[in-house]
């Protein structure tokens, strides 16, 4: 199967990988990041909880494991992988600091993806006095997986504060352009290349 979900993240992901290196996609759902980058060279597998997604991602033929990630990664050794990624997962994470400390164990390079609620659109809708639904936030409150919101600022400054080196940084509309100017106003979606102090 070619990977059937074309999303502009996946694509700005695989930009920042090369043939040859090692992947461990968090949250992978049926595999279809996993599988734009085997067929751009890369070696992947996943980590998923659902049980549906795990069927589905081995049915697609992409090396899964069904594991809890507010558990962590303790099956993995420090530096498996060239790349972790979690990608439109760290808003359903109860265990934020964990997660992406754990990722930066397992990994030498982190690429997480997020919708970015200061997007001026959810503003909009705040002040509206209804919570946000859009492309990247889809749910209505009442059935949404997310169990956190926040903004660029926010991540950023959570970065800052575990010592995270912030690599790169490319933020979308929620038609997936690359937005150009005013990401924290404009951008429906950020994507982060993060890595340790130091390395």
């Amino acid at each position: 199967m070619t990977h059937a979900l074309k999303r502009p993240d996946f694509d700005l992901i695989a930009g920042w990988m090369k043939p040859g290196e090692s992947v461990l996609d968090l949250g992978c759902g049926a595999g279809e990041l996993l599988l734009l980058l085997a067929e751009r060279g890369l070696r992947g597998w996943g980590i998923e909880r659902d049980p549906g997604h795990v069927l589905a991602a081995i049915e697609n033929g992409v090396n899964v494991i069904q594991s809890d990630l507010e558990e962590g990664l303790a099956g993995f050794e420090d530096d498996a992988f060239d790349h972790v990624v979690l990608s439109r997962t760290l808003q359903t994470m109860r265990h934020t600091q964990q997660i992406l400390a754990e990722m930066l164990r397992v990994g030498r390079e982190a690429v997480v993806s997020f919708p970015n609620f200061a997007y001026w659109k959810n503003r909009l809708a705040i002040l509206s006095g209804r919570m946000p639904v859009s492309e990247d936030l889809p749910y209505q409150w009442y059935d949404t997986p997310n169990v956190r919101f926040f903004t660029m600022l926010d991540f950023e400054s959570l970065c800052a504060d575990m010592g995270l080196v912030i690599r790169d940084r490319q933020v979308l509309d929620e038609h997936g352009a690359l937005v150009t100017e005013e990401h924290n106003f404009l951008g429906s979606l950020a994507v982060y290349r993060i890595g340790r102090s130091g390395s």
